[in-house]
């Protein structure tokens, strides 16, 4: 499983694992059979057609085949890059330059769907070929899929460890968003682990300028965001 770097519009770096040819494969499988279920299940009821002119059941039989051929385009559109296998396989589909895909993305990586599926499978080789992963459609909207069970311990996410009698400094934390806290918390731990104290000012100054704190009660600019880190989670977990 490759790793998938994500360069945000913030300009942080987020790892992600690029989901495997054969967890996509299997993603696949089961909204196939999703399909043909569906299809079967209409295949029960073709009789009723049967004495209609034959233009009309190929009228009909066209209308009731768009749900399997818009399935893919339709159900990654709203629930943000998933379809049941891929919800199933805990996979999602995501634009490589940290913006969420849109319409048009989907809309690309649907219509080569032509080519990465009904032609030979090519899209299978393609993505054992490249460490992204990536079928001709995603090369084409310029998306990935990602894994979302990955093992994450808590220093990797925007949570703290809070003691049960934790009083908070600054109220005005909850001007953050979650994203905020996130990019914070990671600038923090990496410039801390790197002694880059300047990043650090730079942090404080705009944590500051962001939720409008106007007195720093820590002496020193790491006591300052780990604080600011841990007030965020608790009012967050208690609102």
């Amino acid at each position: 499983m490759s790793e998938l770097q994500i360069n945000t519009t913030q300009n942080v770096k987020i790892a992600f694992n690029a989901a495997g040819a054969g967890e996509r494969l299997l993603a696949f499988i089961i909204d196939m059979a999703i399909k043909i279920g569906y299809l079967l299940v209409l295949s029960k009821f073709f009789g009723v057609f049967d004495s209609m002119d034959e233009w009309s059941q190929i009228a009909i039989n066209t209308v009731l085949s768009f749900p399997v051929m818009f399935y893919t385009l339709a159900l990654e559109s709203l629930f943000n890059g998933q379809t049941p296998g891929k919800r199933l396989m805990k996979i999602r589909v995501v634009k490589i330059d940290g913006y969420q895909a849109t319409f048009s993305d989907y809309v690309v990586r649907w219509f080569f769907r032509i080519v990465d599926v009904y032609i030979f499978g090519l899209g299978f080789f393609v993505m054992s070929m490249n460490k992204k992963t990536q079928r001709i459609g995603d090369m084409a909207a310029g998306t990935a899929v990602i894994v979302l069970k990955d093992k994450v311990n808590i220093s990797h996410t925007i949570l703290e460890q809070l003691t049960d009698n934790y009083k908070p400094t600054y109220p005005n934390v909850i001007k953050l968003s979650d994203n905020d806290a996130r990019i914070i918390k990671e600038t923090f731990n990496t410039s801390k682990a790197s002694r880059d104290y300047q990043t650090l000012i730079k942090l404080r100054q705009k944590i500051i300028e962001v939720t409008s704190i106007k007195e720093v009660k820590q002496s020193s600019d790491i006591e300052f965001i780990a604080v600011i880190l841990k007030d965020y989670n608790f009012y967050t977990q208690n609102m």
